[in-house]
């Protein structure tokens, strides 16, 4: 960074870097809603797919998780996947942002990334 005499920062260069650090934001963002993140449950009977942003894309159930007489370990199945899934996405997240948040100082309100 260029500090002009009495240690004033060179302005014209600090937008420049914050735009292109806005620019690789936008990108990650991107990359995280295009991204396909799975988590499984019951040994992979049931497989969640999730973006990278934790939003529901997929849901695979195999045929034998579906037992009518017992709906109720199948339903506890599919949560434990989608959480599996949302985990893992969140990860992902971390791993795309933190370096982003760690320049900007920490994105409020991303958990599990520096400055939340």
């Amino acid at each position: 960074m260029t500090v002009f005499p009495g240690g004033m920062p060179d302005m014209q260069q600090l937008l420049q870097q914050a735009q292109r650090m806005q620019q690789d934001l936008m990108a990650a963002q991107e990359e995280l809603a295009q991204a396909e993140v799975k988590g499984t449950a019951g040994g992979g009977l049931v497989t969640a797919t999730v973006n990278g942003v934790g939003e529901l894309q997929g849901l695979e159930i195999k045929p034998e998780a579906c037992d009518p007489d017992d709906t109720e370990t199948l339903a506890d199945l599919v949560v434990a996947a989608v959480r599996d899934a949302t985990t893992n996405a969140r990860a992902l997240a971390a791993q795309k942002l933190g370096p982003l948040a760690q320049a900007l100082g920490g994105l409020p309100g991303m958990p599990g990334l520096p400055g939340t």
